[in-house]
């Protein structure tokens, strides 16, 4: 499959690139960004750090405002940071044009509804055709770890939780927690996988937590002032899903911080040689 090279930026002795490809999986052309360290030109493979972005985002918002290359250098980690849902002539969007749903907001699962199904398969996207793509292309070896904000926190635990083995490390800055029971979730589970809320629960990280037998460590950070931890993450299911399936959750509640990627940037170094620990083990 080939990559077409987009911009490419010297940043803390390594190199931050856009690419684009088609994807099969998604039937549509996809923007990927990816943060390769020094160390990435010293021969041998490094382990790769998949971050997966939240609602209206693109690739650029996290390698440009998280501040997270200084410490991938140091670390010897790759990034990754795809799109956050397929774009495009032909795909469509939210028929009445909102922003939590549809382009920029395809909550990394695969659609079974239409006209969803087609395109919206961010998860088999996630999962299995940019690892493979990244691990072609580039010097990273199959040490998997995995991280997001909001949606993206929720795809993040989605993905390693549907996928043992997969991923050795996972962690989320506040993630939608249980989409199930928020609006953010009933509305995209709706449209996506259709009105049987059985089918729902095979997406929802708060489920799968209570019900998953591989036991990573999992780091959560979540700001006390977000606007939407109430009504839309709810941290608290998520914590006592952990707490009843005896899986080690580290939730961090962080006094004074929000939703936005000042909040990000404040505790991405932790999350990194969280993940650094694990896939350097």
């Amino acid at each position: 499959m080939s990559l077409e090279n987009l911009s490419c930026q010297k940043s803390f002795g390594g190199w931050h690139k856009r690419y684009k490809h088609h994807s099969q999986v998604l039937g549509c052309d996809m923007v990927f960004a990816v943060y390769l360290p020094p160390q990435a030109e010293q021969g041998g493979k490094l382990p790769v750090l998949y971050w997966l972005s939240g609602l209206t985002c693109t690739d650029e918002n996290f390698m440009q405002k998280a501040g997270a290359q200084r410490m991938a250098a140091e670390l010897g980690l790759i990034i990754v940071a795809p799109d956050t849902s397929p774009r495009g002539a032909g795909v469509p969007g939210d028929p009445e044009g909102a922003w939590d749903f549809g382009l920029g907001a395809g909550f990394y699962l695969n659609a079974t509804q239409e006209p969803w199904a087609q395109h919206y398969r961010m998860h088999d996207y996630v999962v299995n055709e940019l690892p493979e793509l990244v691990e072609a292309h580039f010097p990273a070896s199959q040490k998997r770890g995995i991280s997001g904000h909001s949606m993206g926190g929720h795809g993040a635990l989605v993905c390693a939780l549907r996928n043992p083995g997969r991923y050795q490390s996972v962690s989320a800055f506040a993630p939608i927690s249980n989409p199930m029971d928020c609006p953010w979730g009933q509305k995209a589970f709706s449209r996506y996988l259709g009105e049987e809320r059985s089918r729902w629960r095979e997406w929802d990280a708060s489920v799968l937590l209570a019900e998953s037998r591989e036991k990573l460590t999992l780091l959560v950070d979540q700001g006390d002032r977000d606007d939407f931890l109430a009504t839309q993450l709810k941290p608290e299911v998520l914590q006592q899903a952990a707490r009843s399936a005896g899986h080690q959750l580290t939730l961090r509640m962080q006094p004074g911080y929000d939703h936005s990627y000042f909040f990000i940037a404040s505790f991405i170094d932790d999350h990194l040689q969280h993940h650094a620990r694990a896939l350097n083990a």
